[in-house]
């Protein structure tokens, strides 16, 4: 997930770096780079352990860009799971911020400066086989995904696909008590002031077909939020393995399929605090003053979140295909 324009803030307060808190509504710090890469587990296993959803027949040399690459998590993890199976592709890895690019790959990956709203050009028109990008939302209005959608429709190969991997900001399902309400409407209200589209699993598959997209789709996956004290028997874990509610293997992942298991309540607590900067930026849009105001109703919220088995949310795939 990250921003289009680079503009570095730091909140001395918090010691959290935003590298354009004006766009982007998450920091660009170790800190968030390690939530980013235990966030990637559970899209992962919400996916039914699946890295790469687009039905791409990827061969060696193919070149692949990875839009807002952030620490590398999926790149990394992808090229080395295709390298085992014998396929080494060349891959593009872009983000507006290097901060968080991690300090040694494999030389075929190329991590550089740039957005997805202005590639380079000529030298990347229909260059690549499958481009890949997840969780923008917190980073893009209406101008810019126009942008966005525009440049990978010019870039990507005749035949080749888009994955754009996206999570719920409309229905904000973790509101699932008085306080945990009360922040999500803060939410959705920074949401609206800040123009981000909170639906893009509707948003975007009508903008795909749009730019002249063919087979154009939206996968979803419900992803349970904490509920600890629900149910002692739940063990969080990083691993992957064994925590995939049954319902959503025997549904194929369907959208009526929740992932048990999917983020603990610190994990959730950890994304909305990332939100606290932007939040206190634009004068806590009058559900909060101060910081610690802000952070009293986390801490309330999290309490809801243990206690409940119905906080979740939803990730989107929405695939696409360019026609040849």
């Amino acid at each position: 997930m990250k921003e289009q324009q680079s503009t570095e803030h730091s909140s001395s307060k918090s010691q959290r770096y935003y590298a354009s808190i004006g766009q982007y509504l998450l920091p660009a710090d170790e800190v968030e780079t390690q939530r980013l890469n235990k966030q990637h587990d559970i899209i992962v296993r919400a996916f039914e352990h699946r890295l790469v959803i687009a039905p791409v027949n990827l061969q060696s040399g193919d070149p692949v860009l990875e839009s807002a690459a952030g620490s590398g998590i999926w790149a990394l993890k992808f090229f080395e799971n295709i390298r085992a199976d014998g396929v080494i592709v060349d891959m593009e890895c872009i983000d507006i911020s290097s901060k968080q690019f991690p300090a040694t790959h494999p030389p075929q990956m190329h991590f550089s400066e740039n957005s997805i709203t202005k590639l380079p050009n000529p030298e990347w028109n229909n260059r690549f086989s499958y481009i890949h990008q997840r969780l923008l939302i917190g980073a893009m209005n209406d101008t810019l995904w126009r942008s966005a959608v525009a440049e990978i429709f010019r870039v990507l190969k005749p035949g080749g696909w888009v994955e754009l991997l996206e999570i719920d900001f409309k229905l904000l399902r973790w509101g699932v008590g008085p306080h945990s309400k009360r922040l999500a409407g803060l939410i959705r209200d920074m949401c609206a002031g800040r123009g981000v589209i909170v639906d893009l699993n509707v948003y975007l598959p009508a903008l795909l077909k749009g730019a002249g997209f063919l087979e154009v789709q939206c996968l979803p996956r419900r992803v349970q939020i904490g509920g600890e004290k629900v149910d002692q028997s739940v063990s969080r874990s990083d691993s992957v393995e064994g925590d995939l509610d049954r319902a959503g293997l025997e549904n194929g992942g369907s959208d009526e399929a929740v992932l048990k298991n999917g983020y603990s309540t610190e994990e959730w607590r950890d994304l909305c605090l990332g939100f606290k900067g932007p939040i206190m930026q634009g004068g806590g849009y009058d559900v909060v003053k101060t910081g610690e105001e802000y952070d009293s109703l986390l801490e309330s919220s999290s309490l809801e979140w243990k206690n409940s088995k119905e906080a979740e949310t939803s990730f989107y795939a929405i695939l696409a295909r360019k026609p040849f």
